[in-house]
């Protein structure tokens, strides 16, 4: 399960789980950062692109530096297959797009050219022609025969479909969420052949059975389900399988990892992890996580593979991601402390008592340092993380949560947009979340990742989630994750762990965050009339506008209007916590017991549907502000300096342009045909 970043000045506010030898060494969009650090690379449309840096980096031995080194190439070398995966003919118009880029030598300073230019960076940042949050397929503001010009000056070609489906409004949704369609049918993502029908995707799974099956195999994750003559099989990714020839890049790099492993326990879980890349069985899927998981000790972890089933419309699918990851020991002890007291947590949680765990076993919680990201994970990045997402293994094994320091330290520090002040109701709110905001998200983040995605349990005999619950399955988890986190933000115990000094304003910061993003802020990310479709995004609202409904009666959360501006002022924090601790209990028993029809009732209800009035005035007051709704990074470059075939030293450096980076990685990680 990842943890999203959702705007600029909340950014850790919960949205919320990775041939020739050519080296990353001749990169001329790269520069040695030494001044003072600077985080901002460049805005455009709705994109903000931030540096990034690795701290402590000196501190690491030459051997840890090359396993992070091979772990990062190993992560890039696989970066085609999420293009590929979010669109059939995303590889094919990315190539010829940058092509155009590279070699056109007309007139640069038209609005024609800027449009273009704005088109592809769109692109990059999205892995692809659809909206990386939106899911919406990204318009052009350039005309079909301005890019045939383009093309024809370049002597690049792009013809048929890939061209065509720039500028009509065929597969004009990537994932399709909406109730009573074909979700399957009307998405563009490359999971499933263009004929697969939703009752495929069920009947074809229902007919596949685990081994054991208290321990069920997670069928679907690492292939895409076609159709041929009316039979449906599946394309596993493996090597000689779909993608293999980046999957046996990425397995070049991992064996070089594993020869610098810091101790067994990790060599163990990548050659596991080397052996379900080249054979795509799934049992070893589950071998490896069991040791990934129990893999603790040692200074660098990572994520790599097909994980987060989001881009999925029913589930099943992962998509490639991979965060090398260096741990901050500092923060890490200092948040331990949640972990510790895990059971503490689930024992005094509101849940049924038949849903509670009775030991919650293995979880583990670091702050850690990034060090690189590749495909689902980049640019747009999570801030936070907790796998493996296998309800079995978190029950049996436990689970390891991260937060992404780094990330954060990047938000915090690359300037405030301006718009807390104006959605806040009154200087009281708005001096909580500058005292003790960060602080709330913060937490926010480890209690979601840490104690909320490893509370709970299946009743006996309840299917997967997304049996039971289908297209809801990652929206209901994420909100009950957020819902646990705000269920003990406001609780003395935090203060009693020695995690803040008042529990109760870090409390009534994190409330007030939450309800009027999810009530108001984060639908500056929407277009007017648009229903909300993204998992995390939903969550946000179903939670806020839920506790708003329910506590009308006793006037919990008041609207409030003031010079025709509308606020949401909390005025009883006691039964807002109350009503959060209500709504958790029933959505754990709806995962528990697998209620489809109340999952339904309750997203539909609270989380798709915009009041219209309430989204035209935010976009509306948000107009006066320039700052980009979204932001993301480019990597660090990572350096090797070779002296008679050997490694002598990893340098990490920070490219100058977000154009330089992504046409780099072009070249260099090229490793898949543009169909596959």
């Amino acid at each position: 399960m990842k943890l999203k970043s959702v705007l600029l000045f909340l950014v850790a506010l919960m949205i919320l789980s990775c041939g020739n030898d050519k080296k990353a060494t001749n990169d001329d969009s790269k520069t040695e950062v030494k001044q003072e650090f600077d985080y901002n690379v460049e805005q455009f449309a709705d994109i903000k692109i931030l540096r990034y840096r690795i701290p402590g980096w000196d501190k690491l031995s030459l051997k840890e530096k090359k396993l992070v080194y091979y772990l990062t190439q190993a992560g890039l070398s696989g970066r085609d297959i999420m293009w590929d995966q979010n669109y059939r003919h995303n590889l094919t118009i990315r190539k010829a797009l940058e092509n155009v880029y590279k070699n056109y030598k007309g007139d640069k300073s038209s609005e024609d050219w800027k449009a273009f230019e704005t088109y592809l960076k769109r692109v990059w940042f999205s892995n692809g022609i659809h909206h990386h949050y939106s899911n919406d397929k990204l318009k052009p503001e350039f005309s079909a025969d301005y890019l045939k010009t383009l093309l024809s000056e370049t002597n690049t070609s792009l013809e048929g479909e890939p061209f065509d489906v720039i500028f009509n409004d065929k597969d004009s949704k990537k994932v399709n969420q909406a109730k009573g369609v074909d979700n399957v049918a009307l998405s563009a993502v490359n999971f499933y052949g263009p004929n697969v029908t939703n009752a495929d995707v069920i009947n074809f799974y229902k007919q596949k059975k685990s081994p054991n099956p208290d321990k069920p195999l997670s069928f679907g994750l690492n292939s895409q389900l076609v159709k041929k003559d009316g039979v449906l099989k599946e394309r596993v990714y493996k090597s000689g399988g779909l993608y293999g020839e980046a999957i046996d890049e990425i397995v070049k790099w991992l064996e070089l990892a594993k020869g610098v492993a810091e101790n067994k326990a990790q060599g163990n879980a990548l050659g596991l992890l080397i052996e379900y890349y080249k054979t795509g069985d799934l049992q070893t899927w589950d071998d490896y996580n069991v040791a990934w998981t129990a893999a603790t000790e040692g200074n660098i972890d990572y994520i790599n593979s097909f994980i987060e089933v989001y881009n999925d419309p029913l589930g099943y699918r992962g998509s490639y991601e991979t965060i090398v990851q260096i741990n901050d020991f500092d923060m890490s002890q200092k948040m331990k402390v949640l972990s510790d007291n895990a059971q503490w947590f689930e024992d005094n949680s509101p849940l049924m008592d038949a849903h509670k765990k009775k030991n919650v076993v293995g979880v583990t919680y670091k702050v850690v340092t990034v060090a690189g990201e590749a495909g689902d994970a980049s640019p747009s990045t999570p801030i936070g993380v907790n796998l493996p997402n296998a309800n079995w293994i978190r029950k049996e094994v436990g689970s390891k949560s991260v937060s992404l320091g780094n990330i954060i330290e990047a938000y915090n520090n690359a300037g405030s947009s301006g718009r807390l002040k104006e959605f806040v109701h009154d200087e009281e709110e708005y001096q909580l979340e500058k005292e003790h905001g960060q602080l709330a998200d913060k937490l926010h983040t480890a209690l979601h990742e840490v104690i909320g995605h490893a509370s709970g349990q299946l009743n006996p005999g309840v299917g997967e989630t997304k049996e039971t619950l289908k297209n809801y399955a990652s929206t209901l988890e994420e909100g009950r994750a957020d819902l646990v986190g705000l269920y003990y933000l406001y609780n003395p115990k935090l203060q009693e762990l020695g995690l803040v000094d008042d529990w109760k304003k870090v409390g009534m910061a994190a409330y007030d965050g939450y309800i009027r993003n999810g009530l108001m802020m984060q639908l500056i990310r929407l277009k007017l009339g648009d229903d909300v479709e993204e998992a995390h995004m939903r969550n946000r609202q179903w939670v806020s506008a839920w506790v708003f409904e329910k506590g009308k009666a006793d006037n919990v959360i008041e609207k409030v209007q003031r010079d025709g501006k509308t606020y949401f002022n909390i005025n009883d924090y006691d039964k807002l916590h109350d009503l959060f601790g209500e709504l958790l209990r029933e959505t754990q028993r709806i995962k528990s017991e697998g209620d489809y029809a109340a999952v339904e009732a309750l997203v539909e209800t609270y989380g798709v549907k915009v009041d219209q009035s309430i989204h035209a005035e935010v976009l509306e007051r948000n107009k006066q502000f320039t700052s980009a709704p979204y932001s993301g990074f480019v990597n660090p470059v990572l350096v090797a300096d070779m002296e008679n075939g050997e490694v002598t030293e990893i340098r990490v450096t920070q490219p100058e342009t977000f154009a330089g980076q992504m046409l780099n990685y072009s070249e260099i990680y090229n490793f898949l045909p543009e169909e596959n």
